[in-house]
């Protein structure tokens, strides 16, 4: 709900829409070219329908999961034929309630995320089971996340279920460079938060902008060289989470916590979310 003047809004809800077309079209599911449009304007008449809870004030919010299941009458493996497509809402407060609180991750190559020619680039509920035990052990171990990596150089996938970002000053140009793992591969999720940011950063002067492969070798480096600026993972529930620290074998990669380029992303997407700022067209969409 806007802080400003009270109306409620959608953020970015096309993308949404976009990205549960291509996970139904890779699950085989029937009626992946839904009418869009359409579904947005269901959503607006159920988040219309539930307004009372949503809660005034900046870091309030609704939350929204449409979800789309097979309810095929057998049991057995096989093409979906028969469909429930369904939108849950939650209400939910502010993600960080005293201000930014840095995370701190165990960067593990024992255990992989997504592969491949799998559904990691895919919004389906089986990407996340094979994170839970990994992520439980490393909550044990006083870690907030894992930063899932890939192949025998450790490459950077995602930071626990959100896209990664880290600011390094490059040797080359001696300009800041915020880097995000690309999709290419097919086992990140195109997320979209992950776009906003990438939207925005290229849209100013101080900062280059790159999507590419980045090794842990390459952040170790950079950190020894003291030209590592920041890191912070981007997701739905916390739009901005920064990282303070990375163990990688047996040893800590500090990072300078909540840096200025993760508090300007934060303060930009979410004056959008709320109304506060004018963003590009369609990325706040008012519902009532």
């Amino acid at each position: 709900k806007s802080t400003t003047d009270g109306s409620i809004r959608l953020f970015r809800p096309d993308k949404n829409m976009e990205r549960l077309s291509q996970s139904m079209d890779r699950l085989r599911m029937p009626g992946a070219d839904f009418d869009r449009d359409e579904l947005i304007k269901c959503i607006g008449e159920l988040v219309r329908l539930d307004e009372r809870w949503i809660e005034e004030g900046e870091g309030y919010s609704l939350y929204l999961r449409p979800t789309v299941i097979s309810t095929n009458r057998a049991l057995g493996l096989a093409n979906p034929y028969d469909l429930t497509l369904f939108v849950i809402t939650s209400p939910v407060g502010p993600y960080f309630k005293s201000g930014f609180k840095p995370v701190k991750l165990k960067a593990d190559s024992r255990f992989v995320r997504a592969w491949p020619g799998g559904t990691g680039s895919n919004k389906v509920g089986g990407n996340y089971a094979p994170t839970i035990r990994p992520t439980s052990m490393a909550a044990e171990e006083g870690f907030s996340q894992i930063l899932w990596l890939f192949g025998d150089d450790h490459e950077i996938t995602e930071v626990g279920s959100m896209n990664v970002f880290f600011s390094i000053m490059n040797e080359n140009t001696q300009r800041p460079e915020l880097v995000t793992p690309p999709l290419t591969r097919g086992d990140i999720l195109p997320g979209v938060t992950r776009d906003s940011v990438l939207a925005l950063g290229r849209t100013w002067d101080d900062i280059d902008v790159s999507e590419r492969s980045l090794t842990m070798k390459e952040v170790r480096d950079a950190a020894e060289d003291g030209r590592l600026l920041e890191a912070f993972g981007t997701g739905t529930a916390a739009v901005i989470s920064p990282i303070s620290t990375i163990q990688y074998e047996g040893s800590d990669i500090e990072i300078p916590p909540v840096g200025p380029l993760s508090q300007r992303f934060w303060k930009q997407i979410t004056g959008i979310q709320y109304g506060n700022i004018e963003g590009p067209e369609g990325w706040s969409v008012k519902v009532a």
